[in-house]
């Protein structure tokens, strides 16, 4: 047991140590990477690349078509099978009518709302959370808000944490930044933090509504099994790898960028397996993907709702993405929703390792 917290305990050591080591060891000012709030920019960026955007174009093709083919080929639905619908929660209603109110008040600019005009995320999400949830209580008589409320509820200051982290590794590739007003640093945290804890709570729930449908519950259950040898070895060896990918990513910026989306993966996936938990990535030694996909799928839906929320708001981010920053969907260029996919990984991976003890939910 004293063993496996002090691996764990590593974790935010090497993802927070790693990319300030490698910009100290190359004489960067390390002064700049710790600015809070995130104000200066001074990472140039590379101009839009042909080449890079097809070839990456191209890799997730061929990446992710035979999996979804095979989701949807091999699901085969009975006929005669009707699910049974639920009643829609009372607070599901409330939820859809409170998540307009705020949809039009963030898009619009009434002066009697001026004050609060900067504040409309969190009230829209948590709008959201009740939604989905509603949802999928409609389709399979329970959500996680029911069976779980005070675990569900941990999740929120969980999830403030956890997003701290990415805004603390975009500040070594500055791939977003945000507009907001000259906030002292604890206005900024503070309100920030508000924010940052829909973050997991929404990809969750997301998840669990994308479950309660017989596709993904089945549909990925037959896919290829991934049993790779030696498991320790492999594992040591990821952590390895992520590690020093996190260290050069103060050097290489514009080149290893995708690295803090998958990174933090690898090492909460190589420190479970390295403690014979089971993690994320478990159930595809026998073939079940059903859990990877509907996780990626999450955060992707719910990065469609951030982005488009996103648009017309007042305190609002803008993206700044190397090789590939054309044909926007809203702020995020097209291809920057691939890193939506590894993000809900990590969502549910965290959700797993703080929340439910090693056991899938």
């Amino acid at each position: 047991m004293g063993l496996s917290i002090l691996k764990f305990s590593a974790f935010p050591v090497l993802l927070i140590g790693s990319p300030l080591l490698g910009v100290f060891l190359a004489g960067y000012p390390v002064g700049r990477y710790l600015e809070f709030p995130p104000r200066t920019r001074f990472i140039p960026k590379m101009a839009f690349s042909w080449p890079v955007f097809v070839s990456l174009c191209l890799i997730l093709f061929f990446t992710l078509y035979p999996l979804i083919k095979h989701g949807f080929q091999s699901y085969r639905p009975a006929a005669v099978t009707r699910s049974k619908q639920y009643a829609f929660p009372w607070w599901g209603t409330l939820g859809l009518g409170m998540g307009s109110i705020f949809w039009v008040l963030a898009w619009t600019r009434f002066h009697w709302f001026s004050l609060f005009q900067a504040h409309t995320f969190a009230p829209l999400w948590l709008c959201y959370i009740l939604v989905i949830n509603a949802l999928t209580c409609r389709r399979a008589g329970s959500c996680i808000i029911l069976r779980r409320p005070l675990r569900f509820l941990s999740l929120f200051p969980v999830s403030a944490g956890f997003w701290w982290f990415f805004e603390y590794l975009n500040r070594f590739v500055q791939n977003w930044y945000y507009v907001e007003e000259h906030y002292s640093p604890w206005q900024y945290g503070l309100l920030a933090s508000v924010s940052f804890s829909t973050v997991i709570p929404a990809v969750i729930s997301t998840r669990e509504w994308l479950l309660s449908h017989d596709r993904f519950k089945k549909g990925f259950q037959t896919f290829i099994r991934i049993r790779p040898g030696y498991p320790g070895t492999m594992a040591l060896a990821t952590l390895g790898i992520s590690t020093g990918g996190l260290l050069a990513i103060g050097l290489l910026p514009d080149f290893i960028f995708p690295l803090i989306w998958v990174a933090p993966l690898l090492m909460i996936v190589s420190l479970q397996a390295l403690t014979n938990r089971p993690h994320i990535l478990s159930d595809i030694r026998m073939g079940d993907w059903s859990l990877v996909v509907s996780s990626a799928l999450a955060a992707l839906i719910c990065g469609f709702f951030w982005e488009m929320w996103n648009f017309c708001s007042l305190a609002k981010w803008h993206y700044d993405i190397p090789w590939v920053h054309r044909f926007l969907i809203f702020e995020m260029p097209i291809l920057g929703y691939a890193g939506y996919l590894p993000f809900g990984l990590e969502c549910a991976a965290v959700y797993q390792l703080v929340l439910n003890k090693g056991h899938l939910d």
